[in-house]
């Protein structure tokens, strides 16, 4: 397989799993084509192992992580004021609800993240992610149970009004509706 074929191929569904990672359209392609000219440089060796595209999305899942680490210490996220939510027009409940937990997402720490991100978005299985991500397979368990938990109570707490929430079961599935523990 060529590296020309391989993006053909792969692009699209590695800058829909940047997306879903970064939460942003140009963070996406940039980390995209980030992961991609690693590969490109070592594609001799990439090509040659049995999955390249499990190789490749471990690069971008570390280069997301790295990227998150260095955002961490520079910028603080901050909710939309009241003034610019209104400039916004209102494209329907289905969409304010995927962006509602885009947002609570945003609030999960990167690692938890990238693990529901990974198991539900990605429907990888927990040695795939362990792999992916260079954690055992207990440690993602645990951590995307705890990222769930987050969540559920997070979609509690939301204010009647002020945001879509979670169904009675506090189930969030992705992309954008609500997700069980497996």
């Amino acid at each position: 397989m060529t590296f020309e074929s391989f993006v053909a191929e792969h692009g699209q569904s590695l800058i829909r799993l940047a997306f879903v990672l970064t939460g942003d359209r140009q963070h996406a392609e940039d980390l995209a084509q980030s992961a991609l000219v690693d590969t490109y440089r070592n594609w001799a060796k990439v090509s040659a192992a049995r999955r390249p595209d499990s190789y490749v999305r471990k690069v971008l899942v570390n280069a997301h992580l790295s990227w998150r680490r260095r955002r961490w210490t520079t910028e603080r996220p901050t909710e939309m004021g009241e003034a610019a939510a209104g400039l916004l027009p209102d494209p329907g409940d289905a969409l304010a609800e995927r962006d509602h937990l885009r947002t609570l997402l945003a609030g999960l720490a990167p690692r938890a993240r990238t693990v529901l991100v990974l198991r539900y978005y990605a429907d990888l299985p927990d040695a795939a992610i362990a792999e992916t991500m260079g954690i055992t397979e207990s440690a993602v368990r645990a951590t995307a149970s705890r990222a769930l938990a987050t969540l559920r109570g997070n979609t509690r707490t939301t204010a009647a009004g002020t945001a879509p929430t979670a169904s009675t079961t506090g189930r969030i599935t992705a992309p954008g509706n609500v997700l069980e523990g497996r």
